[in-house]
């Protein structure tokens, strides 16, 4: 008898799951059997008061904060029109961070051109970047520099687009 079928969802599910473990471990700075994960330091605190769109939100105390290594549909640029499903990109981050207390990490360049800060934000233990990507409503972007969690990212945004997921079935 062979190994049981996973449906869709279910290897969905086991991929996302898998990856998450990876990201926890190597957010906890725990090596467990690989010495190999780099231990992350260095967590910042912040209140999200306004999220800007998708990938970008401004703390209470005024840092306005870019999301690392993703990007979302344009909903605010000065010089491009809405994108396609950026409202719906900027609602769910809304729903994922707006009024929370979240946990900032750095991972290359401190800051863009534009005067944000680049972070992976974390909201009571889900990596935002991460959710948004898999979830459809963001892409990986380096932005030439790859930092230690962007394959994580790509792999999520491969799943997104495989599953037609969010931005990937509609635009």
């Amino acid at each position: 008898m062979g190994s049981p079928k996973l449906s869709p969802v279910n290897h969905r599910n086991l991929v996302f799951n898998s990856l998450v473990f990876v990201v926890a471990l190597m957010v906890s700075g725990c090596n467990g059997a690989s010495e190999s994960l780099p231990e992350v330091t260095g967590f910042e605190s912040g209140r999200v008061s306004r999220v800007i769109d998708g990938d970008t939100v401004e703390l209470t105390d005024g840092r306005r904060i870019r999301y690392l290594e993703i990007d979302t549909p344009e909903t605010v640029h000065p010089d491009k029109p809405v994108e396609c499903f950026g409202p719906e990109a900027t609602q769910r981050n809304r729903e994922l961070v707006e009024g929370r207390d979240v946990e900032l990490l750095s991972d290359g360049p401190d800051m863009d051109q534009f005067g944000r800060y680049l972070r992976y934000v974390f909201v009571e233990g889900t990596f935002v970047n991460a959710e948004l990507v898999w979830e459809g409503y963001a892409v990986a972007s380096s932005y030439g520099h790859q930092g230690r969690l962007f394959q994580t990212l790509v792999q999520l945004q491969r799943a997104a687009q495989e599953g037609n997921t969010g931005l990937w079935a509609v635009c």
